[in-house]
């Protein structure tokens, strides 16, 4: 978990120096700890850094007098180049993809997520194809599949780009059948 911290604080602060009574890493770490165990808004991330904080100081070697305030949580977050975030995240995957984990195999699938669909602004459901560790737990990164008026085959093109972005070459990867199309 600590590892992770150190990833995150590859991520650029993009609050002004006022804004910064908490920082960044631990502030990430913990809300990611909090989604972990159920949190699912801003004041939900807040009541587990409130209920948890001795521990979490512990834990970090930290003196938080007390959890921040869930407008700073939501300032913090939502000042987050995905981009940035992504890459932080897809740099603790290959550091933990490098340690022995039993196997080298990776899967690739694509999956819809449940509920990003909007009928009022007539917007499709989000569609992002993944790689996934299949010895661990470990999600190794995932791309968003643009086209969303386009059928399945767009999972082509993703499967490529993970394998290329995460240096997967080498591994043994389970896919859908569609993947086993021959060119014309």
């Amino acid at each position: 978990m600590l590892v992770l911290k150190t990833y995150l604080s590859t991520i650029p602060d993009h609050r002004r120096a006022q804004g910064k009574l908490y920082d960044l890493p631990h502030l990430l770490l913990f809300s990611i700890l909090a989604v972990l165990s159920g949190a699912t808004s801003y004041r939900k991330i807040q009541r587990f850094m409130h209920a948890r904080r001795e521990q979490l100081n512990a834990l970090c070697g930290l003196s938080w007098k007390r959890a921040p305030a869930h407008p700073s949580i939501r300032y913090a977050l939502h000042r987050l180049k995905v981009s940035e975030v992504e890459h932080a995240f897809r740099q603790h995957a290959a550091q933990l993809a490098r340690e022995p984990v039993g196997g080298q195999q990776i899967a690739l699938d694509g999956k819809t997520l449940r509920g990003s669909f909007d009928h009022f602004e007539d917007q499709k459901a989000a569609q992002l194809f993944s790689a996934l560790a299949t010895n661990t737990p470990l999600g190794l990164g995932h791309v968003l599949i643009n086209d969303q008026e386009a059928d399945k085959t767009h999972e082509i093109p993703a499967a490529q780009q993970l394998i290329e972005e995460l240096h997967l070459s080498g591994r043994l990867f389970t896919l859908d059948a569609l993947h086993a199309q021959k060119n014309g």
